[in-house]
């Protein structure tokens, strides 16, 4: 049998198998662990080495460069370096394995616990990054930097939990370090992922060593040229630096001891791509960096820092410009230490670096540095949300990178929040959303166009409904007509077709483009199945359109056709108009509580009190819109829509008048319901119809069913407790689209 074959740098047993009990004890230099974490990491590891695919492994180099068992067992060390638990070293082995398909993610849950599952399912999430990035030119395009910026943000919005962004980084970490043998498209395919998103990543949770081999080695594949040119330049005078430094250091060693501070003194390699990208930066040539020749010293306290400071610019003069305090000032991720710049000995320039253990321990480990988990994270505590939403500010402040300034700050910090998701397009652009968005948002957000001619949505190469609600990292697809023909559904809201405003106002523009005459006979269309659904027969139209403040029935058809006022509104309207009339008819009120504690007025004004309102005839706002007030000489307040142009002025030239206002409350009643379903019998039908309405928070009062085998259909009698029409015709949509739902309505 042949054995599988191992990089060099893992400890080898007899039969040439990885040997795991020396693998762990190797682990344990840096890594303290208990016996039951040893015992762990060792299942973990024989599993997956019993997952290889050996002839794949030993017949090809790619194969073996990737095999889940071994670039587990890296991801591993790179975790353990990071002083990470138990869980995420276990999660890190398995991944692979798991990516591969080599075993499930349930088996992977039943043999080491919901935790190590909740990892590897997070890490597997962000990799649908990887899966939809393709070709640099066709992903990025000319706005490279904002798709970047935008997929960094996904990334983070899909993390739970930090370990989940450390895992996936060293996964990538293990990923470029095995492309120097691939073909070349897939070489610089990982490189451009690793220099896009994740050497960034590192960046702003502040693992200063990760970040500098993924840029280094993203650097390497990406420019081959520049690197091999700047890479020469290094090490033409390595041994004349390494001889200058050496005596540096003895030098700087023999004042720390004069003065009694005990310190380490260590050269600073610097790395290639910080050297190319000052160079870019700056403008200069490769002889004008000052910090090819870097001095780190490493001191007890604060104080310390800069008496070094002091000894060292008594030692050679400083250059202007090139002092930093980044204890005074942090960066953005955390980062604190001094630099300066000085002309050393021979007049050649220096860079000197002071910082403490404990900065230099969170310079290379990051937020690892301030590890919190122990053992496992199960508790789901405010405390532990407040630490999520910490990591997530670091991560999310990307504006160094960017070019951006500290007014952008705000912005990334709002993004924090959790109610955006990023999905993407067909071609792997990135599109952010709030969280509640279906296709027929993403579709407007793409262009006005595109929404107008949408006719359906496909999610993840699946046909979905347009009310659909997207997730984080779900690739979508519009299916378009010819014509631009919306839909008058996509503005009600208890169908959840639109979530976003944009959405909604295209949708209206549209409609009051259209003729009036068409607009009258779809609003009448809208009305008049409402009514018969709600059962709403014996209205006065003409009285409803005047409380509405409409002149005449017709125009109040051609503000629904046009969507200037939804039918929840007019519903609402028809509820007032019917219980003044008869507070028993139609709809029977059996139970009142109290309302808030607000004024008699129709209005309520925050701070003032009663006061005399008016409704503004430059808007007429009806119930449901968002208003403001304006003082009036003698006349009290008058109300505007929040929309309308005059209170916008009048905002600008008399502010001082403009006061907050609210629709008054009335007290809230609940009202008794008879709903009729039609429907073809199924197995779970009134479980399904029960659920429905219990999470729709809806009281069963009553409910009579009658099934007829024959036909194989049931008629139900369902008596519910409803608050108002537009709650009715919510629910009795929701029950429609219930499946093998014939109709739902209310008894007439």
């Amino acid at each position: 049998m042949r054995m599988v074959k191992v990089r060099a740098d893992h400890p080898i047993a007899a039969d040439g198998q990885v040997d795991i009990d020396a693998w762990i004890d190797r682990l344990n230099q840096n890594y303290s662990q208990s016996e039951t974490s040893r015992a762990e990491l060792r299942r973990a590891a024989e599993l997956s080495l019993s997952l290889v695919d050996i002839q794949a492994t030993d017949d090809h180099s790619w194969g073996q460069e990737f095999s889940c068992f071994r670039i587990g067992l890296e991801m591993a060390e790179i975790l353990a370096d990071l002083q990470l638990d138990q869980d995420a070293l276990v999660a890190a082995i398995l991944y692979r394995a798991v990516r591969e398909h080599k075993i499930t993610l349930v088996d992977v849950q039943a043999r080491f616990g919901d935790t190590v599952g909740k990892l590897v399912k997070g890490v597997l999430r962000m990799a649908a990054i990887s899966y939809q990035r393709n070709e640099e030119e066709r992903v990025l395009g000319s706005q490279a930097t904002e798709q970047a910026e935008k997929i960094r943000k996904m990334l983070v919005s899909m993390v739970d939990d930090v370990r989940v962004a450390l895992i996936k980084l060293a996964e990538r970490t293990c990923a470029i370090r095995s492309v120097k043998n691939v073909e070349p498209d897939r070489r610089r395919q990982v490189s451009r992922e690793v220099a896009d998103i994740y050497a960034p990543l590192a960046h702003r949770l502040g693992i200063g060593h990760i970040k500098w081999e993924l840029e280094d080695l993203s650097f390497r594949y990406l420019q081959p040229e520049d690197y091999k040119r700047i890479a020469k330049l290094l090490d033409e005078r390595r041994l004349a630096r390494q001889e200058y430094i050496n005596n540096l250091l003895d030098l700087i060693r023999s004042e720390l001891k004069k003065v009694g501070i005990e310190g380490t003194v260590g050269g600073r390699a610097k790395h290639i791509y910080s050297i190319w990208r000052k160079m870019q930066r700056k403008g200069i040539p490769f002889s004008q960096v000052y910090d090819i020749r870097a001095v780190r010293i490493l001191v007890p306290s604060v104080r310390d820092c800069y008496s070094v400071l002091g000894i060292v610019h008594s030692l050679w003069r400083n250059i202007p410009n090139e002092f930093d305090d980044y204890i005074a000032s942090p960066k953005e991720n955390g980062y604190r230490s001094l630099h300066t710049a000085v002309w050393g000995p021979e007049n050649k320039v220096l860079e000197i670096q002071i910082r403490t253990q404990e900065m230099h321990e969170e310079s290379e480990l990051g937020v690892c540095a301030h590890w919190r988990y122990k053992g496992t994270d199960t508790k789901a505590s405010q405390d532990g949300y407040e630490q999520k939403i910490a990591w997530l500010r670091q991560v999310l402040e990307w504006h160094e990178e960017l070019g951006g300034d500290s007014g952008h700050l705000q912005e990334d910090l709002r993004s924090v929040n959790q109610d955006r998701i990023y999905v993407f397009t067909p071609e792997g652009h990135v599109v952010d959303l709030p969280r509640t968005a279906t296709p027929l948002d993403f579709a407007y957000k793409i262009h006005t166009d595109v929404g107008h001619r949408c006719r359906g949505a496909k999610v993840n190469n699946r046909i979905v409904p347009l009310n659909y609600q997207l997730t984080n990292a779900d690739q979508v697809e519009i299916l378009t007509g010819k014509l631009e023909s919306p839909s008058r559904d996509w503005l009600n809201a208890a169908l959840g077709y639109v979530n976003t405003p944009r959405a909604r106002a295209k949708i209206q523009h549209w409609y009051k483009q259209q003729a009036r005459d068409k607009n009258i006979a779809e609003g009448q269309a809208l009305l008049d199945r409402e009514f018969k659904r709600l059962a709403l027969l014996d209205l006065d139209f003409e009285e409803l359109a005047k409380k509405l403040r409409f002149n005449n029935l017709d125009d109040l058809y051609a503000a629904v056709g046009a969507s200037d006022i939804g039918v929840g509104q007019v519903l609402n309207a028809a509820q007032k108009q019917l219980d003044d009339a008869d507070p028993q008819q139609p709809l029977i009120p059996f139970k009142t509580k109290s309302p808030r504690q607000k004024k008699d007025s129709d209005f309520y004004i925050e701070g003032v009190g009663n006061l005399l309102t008016q409704i503004a005839n430059c808007c007429n706002p009806v119930p449901g819109d968002a208003i403001t007030g304006y003082i009036t000489l003698g006349k009290g307040v008058s109300i505007h829509r929040q929309d309308c142009s005059n209170i916008l002025q009048l905002q600008s030239d008399e502010p001082q008048r403009i006061i907050k206002v609210e629709w008054g409350d009335t007290p809230q009643s609940f009202y008794s319901v008879d709903v009729v379903i039609e429907a073809y019998d199924r197995y779970g039908l009134l479980k399904d119809i029960t659920v429905l309405l219990d999470t729709e928070r809806i009281n069963i009062v009553a409910m009579q069913t009658l099934s007829d085998k024959r036909k194989n259909t049931v008629d139900m009698q369902v008596t519910v407790e409803i608050r108002s029409f537009d709650e009715l015709s919510r629910i009795l949509t929701k029950l429609n689209q219930l499946p093998n739902i014939a109709s739902a309505r209310r008894k007439h």
